[in-house]
């Protein structure tokens, strides 16, 4: 057990600016933290392979009409399945969108975005977040690490991660066998291939009993979807805090402060 608080919040990379929702639990988060005191730790969970989860939805600045960008990805196969840690960006990506954003954001944020070297979708947004400051001061664990998942506890309910036609994708263990899933009812089951604990990652239901074995958080700041599924009788140990309510929330956060503008 942890012998100091541990604020914990989980999210996918969700947007190359972060949605509202997620700028909201960093700042419960930062409220807690100057109540109670601990470390803040934010779990990022780049093992999902959601491409519509890194949409940003940015508004003109002039006549507030509201415009909606994502990555683009290296091929079809890598958008569906692949995990956000290993869905490759194209070189002239970051550039072509560099020159949409003026019209969207301040311009300390274009550069900011310019000075972006990262390769995959994951780490992309996270530089991003560390580039207007949200990361300062906050530890983050993501579930691709390798070592995080050694040390997770064991699930059933889980993806796997493993080659498919050239590409790393994420299939879900189903009645023992990998699939992947295309819409509806429909699946592809894959070859039966082995695989350890480096390829594991949770679900929706078993990710908070798989984070909490790693990172033995005593308070958990949960957003609204969260506490739709979330059962807080799994983990007796957590103190539950809901996010401080925010407009807008899906859509990205960019009122950030100047003086978080050079931080990297």
């Amino acid at each position: 057990m942890a012998s100091h608080p541990v604020i914990c919040f989980g999210q996918q990379p969700c947007g190359f600016f972060p949605r509202r929702f997620l700028q909201a639990k960093f700042v419960t988060a930062r409220r807690l933290q100057a109540e109670i005191g601990g470390e803040i730790v934010f779990f990022l969970h780049d093992s999902d392979h959601d491409p519509r989860e890194t949409q940003t939805t940015l508004r003109h600045l002039r006549t507030n009409e509201p415009v909606t960008l994502n990555f683009t990805f290296a091929n079809k196969l890598q958008r569906k399945f692949s995990p956000l840690f290993l869905k490759r960006i194209p070189a002239d990506w970051p550039a072509h969108t560099a020159r949409q954003l003026p019209n969207y954001v301040d311009l300390r944020w274009v550069e900011a975005l310019r000075r972006i070297a990262a390769t995959n979708c994951a780490d992309f947004c996270l530089e991003m977040y560390r580039a207007l400051g949200l990361l300062d001061g906050i530890r983050v664990v993501r579930s691709s690490d390798p070592a995080v998942r050694l040390a997770a506890c064991d699930i059933t309910d889980c993806f796997v991660d493993v080659p498919h036609q050239g590409e790393v994708v994420r299939a879900r263990l189903l009645d023992g066998a990998l699939k992947l899933h295309e819409g509806g009812n429909s699946y592809v089951t894959l070859p039966a291939t082995p695989y350890t604990k480096k390829q594991v990652s949770p679900t929706r239901d078993s990710r908070l009993r798989w984070m909490q074995s790693v990172i033995h958080c005593t308070h958990y700041v949960c957003g609204a979807g969260e506490q739709a599924y979330l059962n807080p009788a799994d983990t007796p140990e957590i103190t539950f805090v809901p996010r401080d309510p925010i407009d807008r929330s899906d859509e990205a956060y960019t009122d950030l402060p100047i003086q978080s503008s050079h931080r990297r």
